[in-house]
């Protein structure tokens, strides 16, 4: 009797042993903060491109890196801080820009395009909005294309984004930090001067 609650002990000790242990393996010892974007959670942990071909709302972002070579760029170390047009936004465009642009033969300019999107460095909404401050309200910053794009709060607490043809964009999500920077997602594509 004594040997079988012995074995009836140690069959539990060794169940409990095994359950702990998967349990160690499957069940992250931390959560990720994420924002969910075009129904898709945003991981810190993954880069802009790992997160950005989960989000329905920048399938024509996606695209369009993918078009102008610009994967391994934006997987790189960065960091980065990307003002990223949703699809609404492309389609805000005149008909047949998106198109036209994805074409092999336009790729330079499709490129200069989307680099005027992104900022070198990792800029969160608190940065700017402290470096629009001690600066009268703009922030006016050169993106990796070499253009420039000025940042201002509204009275709302919203920001937006001037290009350099006068076009606006509104950042409708902030913050969205990645291993290798951050995204703002915009409602309108910025475009360079022409």
């Amino acid at each position: 009797m004594k040997n079988i609650i012995r074995v009836g002990l140690l069959s539990v000790s060794a169940l409990a042993a095994a359950a702990a242990l998967t349990t160690s393996f499957t069940t992250p010892s931390f959560a990720e903060k994420t924002v969910e974007v075009g129904g898709a959670a945003m991981y810190p942990s993954k880069n802009i491109v790992e997160n950005a071909v989960n989000s329905k709302d920048h399938t024509t972002l996606v695209a369009a890196v993918k078009a102008a070579g610009l994967v391994d760029t934006l997987s790189g170390k960065g960091p980065f801080t990307v003002f990223a047009p949703t699809n609404a936004a492309f389609e805000k465009l005149p008909k047949d820009t998106v198109p036209t642009l994805l074409k092999p033969e336009n790729k330079d300019k499709l490129t200069g395009v989307l680099t005027y999107h992104v900022v070198a460095g990792k800029m969160s909404a608190e940065d700017i909005a402290g470096k629009a401050k001690a600066n009268g309200g703009k922030l006016e910053l050169t993106t990796v294309a070499g253009g420039k794009i000025t940042l201002m709060g509204d009275d709302k607490g919203g920001w937006w984004i001037t290009d350099e043809n006068g076009g606006k964009a509104k950042i409708t999500i902030a913050d969205v930090f990645q291993s290798n920077g951050v995204i703002h997602v915009i409602d309108t594509v910025i475009l360079p001067k022409s």
